[in-house]
């Protein structure tokens, strides 16, 4: 009745036209880069200075030296640089980063984005995503389409503090493919077996 993590990052994967750049963010987008076709002309760009991750690495060829933003292991394909991070921001803020991949805690109708702390929680750092939803060209959201306690992410406003504002362009769940579009959310295509009714979007 919905997709699996891996057929979300399949999906996702299937978005982005040859010759991007993309930037995924830790957690669920992070999947993303092992669904990419080796064969396909993508650059993975990690923010802490890499450009040209390629997923995870077999137990043959991991190295402790080289990881993702989010400190998990990666493989890097032929042709790919390492730079510090004034040089990974430049790129992200200069516009040269074609797709971002982030998570979200809320998205509303309006395309504004909620990532980064809940009020009274422990707050970790926004780490690179206020850069990267002004700066890519295109940012599109991974993420459950619910709460553990079952509440919709997709909402007719956001309830949280913003990431940004009327950011997001495209957005994959478990249960679809949606686009903030026209103070609604636009169903592009849903999980098989899914209703839009389950979807509960807004009215």
């Amino acid at each position: 009745m919905s997709w699996s993590n891996e057929e979300m990052a399949k999906y996702v994967a299937s978005l982005f036209p040859e010759f991007s750049s993309v930037n995924l963010g830790i957690g669920l987008p992070s999947l993303v880069a092992q669904e990419i076709p080796h064969e396909k002309s993508i650059m993975i760009h990690s923010e802490n200075g890499v450009l040209g991750v390629m997923g995870r690495p077999n137990k043959d060829s991991v190295s402790p030296t080289l990881i993702n933003a989010g400190k998990e292991t990666i493989s890097i394909k032929k042709g790919a640089s390492f730079f510090d991070s004034s040089l990974s921001f430049g790129m992200i803020r200069g516009g040269h980063i074609d797709y971002c991949v982030l998570g979200a805690m809320e998205v509303d109708v309006y395309g504004n984005l909620a990532n980064w702390m809940i009020p009274g929680k422990k707050i970790t750092g926004m780490g690179g995503a206020m850069d990267l939803v002004n700066g890519a060209k295109k940012v599109v959201i991974m993420m459950s389409h619910f709460t553990k306690s079952g509440a919709p992410k997709l909402l007719k406003e956001t309830n949280l503090p913003l990431t940004g504002k009327s950011v997001v362009h495209e957005i994959v769940t478990n249960l679809g493919h949606f686009r903030p579009e026209n103070k609604q959310f636009r169903i592009i295509t849903l999980a098989p077996g899914v209703t839009e009714a389950q979807c509960k979007l807004p009215n």
